[in-house]
């Protein structure tokens, strides 16, 4: 009997040390104060003016989570990159809202700024069956750190026109276009898994941004087989993405980028690179129309200066949130 009791006390205090550090704790088991992510969500409604921060325990959360624009400061921390994961299987077809059904394809949409995640796993299962979102961000200055994003065409949908999103030790993984969208986003030592012969990004720019998808430092890798991947290809006619010091892997094209259905994108897309290695690196069989970096030009290509760019005037402390 003692024994038991010395063992509650024991769990009653690794709860309060949770409720201590976090303001929601979600777990499956009920050892929390919520067992549902989104309820989680739900409830940090109540505090708009405060930053939330909500630890998620290990576990498979099997729900379509949404945070609001009305939630910013909303931080979810998980208790593992591998073992915390949210997932769910909608799909284009399974949607069926005509030809905008991919944005609705998400299992988790963040639509607040100012939004954080770590150490988890955002999942798409619905598998190769067309466009389906894993991520769908919308939010300004959203982070992402030591995440793991899964699915096949569309994992990772960064809308917002005007949002800055971060991507910091990052595994991403997919088939076709699997990060796409007109944000500006940094991924920093990020690893894209390409699944299948297709386009690793897909970018729909606005033109007059001087920045789209930056690649800084990340590694390039394939699933067994897959010999004829791309960099990108312009979803929209400004897209621009640059990718510098990148580790490539065979399984990239020696053309690097395509254009798309042959329009005459490539006249207005701006893809560059800049001292990447690994066997996929060479430029010299690369497009005519892309652009390799001199040393000044990828200077222009730090955090602080790709996170700032979609402001009006400069912004004190950019980086800070993008860690």
């Amino acid at each position: 009997m003692r024994r038991i009791f010395i063992l509650f006390l024991i769990t009653m205090s690794g709860i309060t040390a949770w409720a201590q550090k976090y303001d929601f704790v979600v777990a499956k088991d009920g050892s929390g104060n919520f067992t549902t992510i989104q309820a989680a969500v739900d409830a940090s409604k109540a505090f708009p003016d405060s930053p939330i921060t909500i630890f998620i325990k290990n576990g498979v959360y099997n729900e379509k989570v949404k945070v609001p624009a009305c939630n910013p400061h909303l931080r979810l921390i998980g208790e593992s990159a591998e073992k915390t994961i949210l997932t769910y299987g909608d799909h284009f077809d399974k949607i069926n809202r005509g030809r905008n059904s991919t944005f609705y394809t998400y299992t988790l949409l963040v639509e607040a700024d100012d939004f954080h995640a770590e150490n988890m796993t955002i999942e798409n299962s619905a598998g190769p069956v067309g466009q389906a979102v894993a991520l769908h961000v919308e939010g300004d200055r959203c982070a992402f750190v030591n995440c793991r994003l899964l699915g096949n065409q569309d994992t990772l949908y960064l809308a917002g026109q005007t949002s800055r999103d971060y991507f910091g030790n990052c595994y991403i993984e997919g088939t076709t276009d699997f990060i796409f969208g007109a944000a500006t986003a940094y991924f920093e030592k990020c690893t894209l898994h390409s699944k299948t012969n297709s386009y690793v990004t897909a970018a729909s720019t606005n033109q007059g941004k001087k920045y789209g998808f930056v690649f800084n430092e990340c590694k390039l890798t394939a699933a067994e087989g897959v010999n004829k991947a791309y960099l990108g290809r312009p979803w929209r006619d400004y897209a621009r993405v640059v990718y510098i010091h990148c580790a490539i892997g065979k399984h990239i094209a020696p053309a690097g980028w395509v254009n798309w259905d042959k329009t005459t994108r490539d006249k207005t897309a701006y893809y560059a690179e800049f001292e990447n290695n690994g066997e996929g690196a060479s430029t010299s069989q690369r497009v005519a129309w892309s652009h390799q970096l001199t040393k000044k030009e990828a200077a222009n290509y730090t955090k602080e200066k790709v996170l700032a760019a979609a402001l009006p005037s400069p912004e004190p402390g950019v980086g800070e949130w993008a860690k």
